[in-house]
């Protein structure tokens, strides 16, 4: 009897399973990447001046993650990051494509005799041979969508339509747009009516994308060009701003990081006019998920893939209080922000601090899908699901490999974040700097020489990191001229 009992308790679980499985319904995907949004330029992380009352509602419909990181301080690693699910290093792709390479360092007699070092050779392209997360999605029956900034290849083979997106609005070699208003002068986006704005328009393609595809799983990438130079905002948003700053009567401040200057307040009417244009392209796709009612089942993801521009390049705004900006790897170039909604998952008004990388959302979209992981690609990529159900993961290290010299002054150096401590080694000087995250998020008080034993442990773990990894490294500079 109890033989049958349990025979027949395994069999109706198993029918529960099989009924459970049929029930399910794969979650559509929008992912909004911006580019070059700082952590604190939007509304729900506490800034004052640029309007975003868009993303601001979705950080209340959803969960707002205070320690979300980029895998690089620049665009196109941590935009390869997303896609390969591994850290860039993983790649040598750990500068954004087109920078020089170390012997056109040498050729350029602005800065061949500069820097000590000269930056490390990387990948100017996301290798074919990479299962890109758009086609391990389009693999498990979805649909697959790519509008904006691309940026991860050169030449047309490494293109979004050959990287497992089925149409591409927009997306080629260029990280900045040649125009925000049309005519776009971009291969793979035709002009609109003269003057049509780059942000809704690319609102618009992911809007005519979704509703020919209600029906059936989807992904779809709005990767904004916005907010990169060169800056341009529509006029009435201009105004509109010139007007506010007059009237909280802003004034331009700056400070000093090492030997560059770097915005201490967001007070750019052209910045904020650029940001609340994105952000109102952001809301006219939600909008378009509730007329389509599909809004339940669709997992919304915003995230920007390096800090904001806050030195050298016109230092448009400010990160703080976080330290630096773009092109650096103090937290001013590397935290993100990162809202994540999807209403049968997450409560609604959650913020999350725990630590999480750009590398994590291949692993985790794989899982929210419910289709199979591929460990051999997705390396760097932890599966942060359980986070968004209102659980925990256990504690890690996460890490960085910036090999070179930035446009924004930032020079070669790795780090690695460990639960509230972040070392940060610098090759140029040979010297490391700890910082304790949770008393300190400016990272003004180097804990170096107070605390030996977990700048050693840290040490030790970013080592072996950076073996595992294959990672190049700088080397010295034969045409440097010491001043």
């Amino acid at each position: 009897m109890k033989k049958a009992i349990l025979i027949f308790a395994f069999f109706s679980f198993c029918g529960l399973q099989i009924i459970a499985q049929e029930n399910f319904k794969k979650p559509n995907v929008i992912f909004f990447l911006v580019d070059d949004l700082g952590w604190a330029d939007t509304e729900p992380y506490g800034s004052k001046f640029y309007e975003t009352p868009n993303i601001k509602k979705l950080a209340q419909e959803g969960m707002l993650f205070t320690q979300a990181y980029a895998a690089n301080p620049v665009c196109s690693p941590t935009r390869a990051s997303i896609m390969s699910g591994k850290y860039p290093t993983s790649l040598q792709a750990t500068n954004w494509f087109g920078a020089p390479q170390p012997d056109e360092e040498l050729k350029n007699d602005k800065t061949k005799s500069t820097n000590p070092l000269l930056s490390a050779a990387y990948q100017e392209n996301l290798p074919l041979a990479e299962t890109t997360l758009a086609e391990a999605l389009k693999k498990g029956g979805y649909q697959t969508f790519f509008a904006g900034k691309w940026h991860l290849g050169e030449t047309e083979e490494f293109w979004p339509e050959h990287q497992g997106f089925n149409i591409n609005k927009g997306g080629y070699f260029s990280g900045s747009p040649k125009s925000y208003f049309s005519p776009y002068k971009n291969p793979r986006l035709s002009d609109g009516p003269v003057g049509e704005h780059l942000p809704d328009r690319l609102a618009n393609e992911t809007n005519q994308f979704m509703e020919a595809n209600v029906n059936e799983p989807f992904f779809a990438m709005l990767s904004f060009y916005s907010v990169h130079n060169p800056l341009a905002g529509r006029k009435d948003l201009l105004e509109k701003y010139e007007a506010k700053r007059k009237a909280l009567n802003l004034k331009d401040e700056f400070g000093v990081e090492g030997k560059f200057k770097v915005r201490l307040n967001q007070s750019h009417a052209t910045y904020a006019a650029v940001v609340e244009g994105m952000d109102l392209a952001v809301g006219k796709v939600l909008q378009k998920l509730k007329e389509l009612k599909i809004d339940d089942n669709t997992i919304i993801i915003f995230f920007s893939d390096n800090g904001g521009l806050a030195i050298n390049e016109g230092t448009p705004t400010s990160n703080l209080p976080l330290r630096a900006g773009k092109g650096w790897l103090y937290e001013g170039g590397i935290r993100e922000p990162l809202l994540v909604k999807w209403p049968k998952v997450i409560k609604a008004g959650s913020i999350n601090q725990t630590p999480v990388i750009s590398n994590d959302f291949y692993a985790t979209l794989l899982s929210a899908a419910k289709l199979p992981f591929i460990s051999k690609q997705h390396t760097g990529s932890a599966n942060i699901l359980p986070l968004l159900q209102g659980k925990s993961l256990k504690e890690r290290a996460l890490f960085w490999h910036y090999p070179h010299y930035s446009n924004q002054g930032g020079s070669p150096g790795s780090a690695i974040r460990k639960g509230d401590w972040k070392l940060i080694r610098w090759y140029e000087s040979g010297k490391d700097e700890l910082f304790n995250l949770k008393n300190d998020i400016g990272e003004q008080k180097n804990l170096i020489e107070q605390e030996p034993k977990i700048a050693k442990s840290l040490a030790k773990q970013l080592d072996k990191w950076l073996k595992n990894e294959q990672a190049l490294f700088p080397e010295k500079n034969p045409a440097y001229v010491a001043k």
